[in-house]
């Protein structure tokens, strides 16, 4: 995964809810993916077992995410055990052909997660964070980020 997409995920990550961070985890995995298709491409066999190893570990989460509570997280986890099934096989077979259903059944839950995080209007998890301001600014062929502290101490309070 390039840099950019690192410091986005992670100024994504500290603004977010719940909800949106669902979310996050699934374009991360999507990124992995990617990442995979693009090394096996390029005959990078180590970078291609790598990046489904952590596209693997995304999927964990979500399976580690699941509240048992509700009858609809018994069937979200048997999907998410096939992906991780269907990931360890394309693993194994080196081959990309695999993904192929593993981005299929990620993509539909990832819209219907898309769907319930903008009906989501609780507070983002992480608190004294900076505020990012986006597209205040425009540079020549970027768009420039501004970023907003609140007080001037940030971190742990003891």
């Amino acid at each position: 995964m390039k840099q950019e997409q690192v410091q986005d995920f992670t100024r994504r990550i500290s603004q977010s809810n719940k909800s949106a961070l669902v979310v996050i985890i699934y374009d991360i995995i999507f990124a992995y993916i990617k990442d995979a298709e693009d090394g096996l491409a390029c005959d990078d066999y180590e970078g291609f077992k790598k990046a489904l190893a952590k596209a693997g570990k995304g999927v964990d989460e979500l399976i580690h995410s699941l509240d048992f509570h509700y009858e609809i997280s018994k069937d979200l986890y048997a999907l998410y055990v096939f992906v991780k099934e269907t990931l360890a096989k394309a693993v194994i077979k080196k081959r990309t052909d695999e993904l192929a259903d593993v981005k299929e059944v990620l993509m539909n839950l990832y819209t219907a997660f898309v769907e319930a995080a903008k009906q989501d209007h609780s507070n983002p998890l992480m608190q004294n964070t900076q505020q990012v301001y986006a597209g205040m600014t425009y540079g020549k062929n970027n768009l420039t980020e501004t970023f907003q502290e609140p007080e001037t101490s940030r971190g742990f309070f003891a």
